[in-house]
């Protein structure tokens, strides 16, 4: 098995805004299966455990809680549940995550896409439930508000949990609902026997009867139970309210340290977090760092090309992630060793799309095999068994037994 997890995060045509704007760029391709084939197929001949797909319910903005009027950047996706599901018979062993909001969507809808994209994938899929804050999204639905945060809300990424903590609240339950639902078939309840008229057995689906603050389930799915059993539930964090979400209902959180000593700290988080939601010992929780990369083969040339596309942009590139500029080798040294302090692993941000994906692929990658114990072939045909992780029995097996 890997010694080192590694995960790219796709977003249009890269994470710096400028990057639609680069000579290898494609903007008039953005919204075409052919563009995501060819960024997919780069990152299985990296040998990537999984990339993740952003989505959002407004456009993109500028600003973290309010919508912009700008021009000059991308703006627009493409669904990326959907998305992921065209993508996976174009490949055969990366695992697919996409981003879905959970804010105002029904936990039974996302569980049965997410299920679906593992049949599909056969056994590919994982998720990532994001929340919604802003006024304008509630807007497209109608049906709920959401505060308009204040300044002293986003003074930090303490105070923004803390305004976010009633939406994390409840993601969390969404989450738990995936999950039963996932359960609700036994593994076993599909019976397809002509003979005897029975293509299931009644006796092996059951209710998961969710009554929470927000809403309530009855269930059963109406997909069988995904061919993992339980997708990988991945979660960004950067504050003790989401650590202790990912805590309590993720398989990998993503964290955001900017220094080795950061690592350390937020791994102590993490484990704070995970004592005190009462996270079982022998359920892993896999922890991987951010970092939004801008590569060159050149020493000081990645610092080049991210002041061109400042300059491009009108304005320096900020991220709740760390921004690293430099080598392949320069990134795979920081990346073994923040992992030597705890890391499982890492999910990148490449800034354009796709050079700085290349780069990962083809220059990152054969410096970490040398260094870390990347692999140098999939070891596994599931995400879970990629990230070590063994496939539950439904939580309803034993009351049918």
């Amino acid at each position: 098995m890997t010694e080192l997890h590694l995960a790219v995060a796709l977003d249009g045509a890269g994470w710096h805004p400028a990057a639609w704007r680069e000579p290898n760029a494609r903007p008039r391709e953005l919204f075409t299966v052919g563009y995501w084939r060819e960024l997919v197929a780069e990152a299985e001949r990296g040998l990537l455990d999984f990339v993740t797909i952003e989505d959002a319910l407004g456009m993109q903005s500028a600003r973290f809680h309010l919508p912009d009027d700008r021009t000059d950047q991308v703006r627009g996706r493409l669904d990326a549940v959907l998305l992921a599901s065209r993508l996976a018979p174009l490949t055969t062993h990366l695992g697919l995550v996409p981003t879905t909001n959970v804010t105002h969507t029904e936990p039974f809808h996302v569980a049965m896409g997410i299920a679906t994209l593992d049949y599909v994938s056969h056994g590919r899929a994982g998720w990532r439930p994001q929340v919604s804050s802003r006024a304008a999204d509630a807007a497209h639905f109608g049906r709920r508000e959401t505060p308009l945060l204040s300044p002293t809300d986003l003074s930090g990424p303490e105070a923004i949990a803390a305004a976010l903590a009633e939406l994390h609240r409840e993601a969390g339950d969404v989450v738990e609902v995936a999950r039963r639902l996932w359960d609700s078939w036994e593994d076993d309840a599909e019976i397809r026997d002509a003979a005897t008229e029975r293509f299931i057995d009644r006796d092996k689906l059951h209710h998961i009867n969710f009554r929470g603050e927000h809403f309530s389930v009855r269930g059963p799915a109406i997909t069988p139970r995904p061919p993992q059993g339980q997708p990988p539930v991945t979660v960004l964090a950067h504050a003790s309210v989401p650590y202790e979400l990912a805590a309590a209902d993720a398989d990998i959180v993503y964290v955001t340290p900017h220094s080795r000593a950061d690592v350390t700290r937020i791994l102590g988080e993490v484990d704070a977090a995970r004592a005190k939601t009462g996270r079982p010992a022998d359920w892993p929780l896999a922890v991987f760092g951010e970092l939004l990369v801008v590569l060159d083969d050149q020493p000081g040339a990645a610092a080049g090309r991210l002041h061109r596309l400042d300059t491009l942009d009108g304005e320096a590139l900020t991220s709740d992630a760390e921004i690293f500029t430099g080598t392949p080798g320069e990134l795979a040294d920081l990346m073994v060793d923040w992992k030597s302090a705890g890391l499982n692993g890492f999910r990148l941000r490449p800034a354009v799309l796709p050079d700085d994906l290349q780069a990962i692929c083809r220059d990152l990658v054969p410096q970490l095999q040398s260094r870390a114990g990347f692999r140098t072939a999939y070891e596994a045909t599931t995400l879970r068994g990629m990230l070590g992780l063994a496939r539950p029995i439904s939580r309803f097996a034993d009351a049918s037994q």
